[in-house]
């Protein structure tokens, strides 16, 4: 499949986005960046792609070296992760979210997939790169009823997320994924009269660092 993007002039930018700046390409990274994924877990990610698509995308970054197949002889299953290269994109992608967060965000529109594990990536991007700093490591567990849950960890230095359950929980938030993008896109003045659709579980001292952090996050919290 050709390429749609080729500048034709010397300029470093313009090079870098002849090889991630097709339609998709940096959606894929997106989703490595929260560790390999299959064909058929990237093909639900990014809701419209279709499989024609998604195969020269895939094609096109293991030609860069950026991402490479990880498969075991017996196993049906071909899995794809990102290469140092492609992990060198994850400042990048960073500083898209935020970008997003601050000047770009709008409710979803309807027909759109959301995903849980998407919104708290990108929340938990946001705190790091607004030097959100907890006194102390924490665990947070995000249930969404049928859906699997979502773990939001400080590990002292850095937020991430995950699916995989890192160890007990400090506090579990038990919400919809409505109400929680509700809660989090909201003015930081109003997050806290949201508060009633997110059910906090867990010690006062935790339920008080969720508070200070999610309606304070430009400053570090006890």
């Amino acid at each position: 499949m050709a390429r749609t993007k080729d500048y034709g002039h010397f300029c470093v930018i313009a090079r870098s986005l002849e090889v991630i700046g097709e339609k998709w390409t940096l959606l894929v990274v997106r989703d490595l960046l929260r560790g390999p994924q299959r064909f058929t877990d990237l093909l639900r990610y990014m809701g419209g792609i279709t499989p024609k698509w998604l195969s020269a995308r895939l094609r096109e970054l293991e030609a860069e070296g950026i991402i490479e197949r990880d498969s075991v002889e017996g196993r049906r299953e071909v899995w794809y992760r990102l290469t140092k290269k492609g992990r060198d994109l994850a400042p990048v992608l960073e500083s898209l979210a935020v970008w997003g967060i601050e000047h770009a965000m709008r409710p979803p529109q309807p027909g759109e997939p959301i995903f849980p594990e998407m919104v708290l990536q990108a929340t938990t991007i946001f705190l790091n790169r607004r030097g959100v700093h907890p006194a102390k490591p924490l665990v947070w567990q995000f249930e969404f009823g049928e859906r699997r849950a979502v773990f939001v960890t400080f590990d002292g230095e850095r937020w991430s997320s995950r699916q995989d359950e890192p160890g007990a929980a400090d506090l579990t938030i038990t919400t919809t994924l409505g109400a929680l993008i509700a809660f989090l896109y909201a003015p930081l003045s109003e997050r806290r009269s949201l508060l009633s659709g997110l059910s906090l579980e867990g010690s006062e001292d935790a339920r008080q660092i969720f508070l200070e952090t999610m309606t304070r996050p430009a400053a570090a919290t006890a």
